[in-house]
């Protein structure tokens, strides 16, 4: 049983037994893995908030080959917890990265790109959540790692091309979507059934595709900047997943 320890990222957790918990992680080396976490919800566990979601932390681990689950020995947390400073909008967006990701990324596959994304996602997060920003201002990460996460999986579609007849769009035009296809339409090939982007989203998303999120103005974000460019990434994510994401309702409620 070699003993492993990995700069990682917990994704989600899930009550096994009395005081265990299944941990879903990102180790930067190894990819995404699953292991069990002993004596976690006893009242004095050594892991404290180690392996809360979205901890960035060492964590120190035993694995078989012959089980698919590892054996968690310690978690050292390498930053503060986004739960010592996140309110409850933030909580429901950290639950939302955390439960996409862990449906994008591939068992025992490194992904760095992907690693630093939600690294520097969490960093976003902790730093302006300590400047008592304007509501709303979740949105502008959450449409950044919404976009980065599609591009980083291969399922982010060409944003200036028409899907249906691949005529390029103007880039001042809108565009429309829906979640019969895996890319947007123009005016001539949209369905009944779609939405609209519109032209300052797509140019919105191309500014976002070249452009380091500390650098990405913060201001003027509120929950409505481009909301339909939320709803494109988001029905993207949802179609390859092929499931619903469970905190997105919620999520969407609260940024409203």
């Amino acid at each position: 049983m070699p003993a492993r320890e990995s700069e990682a990222l917990v994704l989600r957790s899930y009550p096994y037994r009395e005081s265990d918990l299944i941990v879903s992680f990102f180790a930067r080396d190894r990819g995404k893995l699953r292991g069990v976490a002993r004596g976690v919800r006893k009242p004095k566990s050594r892991f404290g908030s180690s392996l809360e979601r979205l901890a960035h932390a060492q964590i120190r681990y035993f694995q078989k080959q012959t089980t698919e689950l590892v054996r968690i020995d310690s978690a050292e947390l390498l930053r503060p917890p986004m739960v010592m400073a996140a309110d409850y909008e933030t909580s429901l967006a950290l639950d939302y990265v955390a439960e996409a990701s862990d449906g994008l990324l591939p068992d025992h596959e490194p992904q760095d790109a992907f690693f630093r994304l939600l690294a520097l996602i969490v960093d976003e997060f902790w730093e302006r959540s300590r400047e008592k920003p304007p509501p709303g201002w979740q949105n502008r990460i959450l449409v950044y790692f919404g976009l980065w996460s599609l591009r980083l999986s291969g399922w982010l579609p060409p944003l200036n091309v028409c899907l249906e007849t691949g005529v390029e769009l103007p880039p001042d035009a809108p565009a429309w979507f829906d979640r019969s296809y895996d890319g947007l339409l123009s005016a001539d090939a949209k369905t009944q059934d779609s939405w609209m982007l519109s032209g300052e989203s797509r140019a919105l998303a191309a500014e976002i595709l070249r452009t380091a999120l500390p650098k990405l103005p913060a201001d003027g974000w509120t929950p409505e900047t481009a909301r339909d460019l939320r709803r494109f990434v988001n029905q993207r994510l949802e179609s390859h997943l092929e499931k619903r994401l469970k905190t997105l309702r919620r999520l969407e409620e609260a940024l409203a």
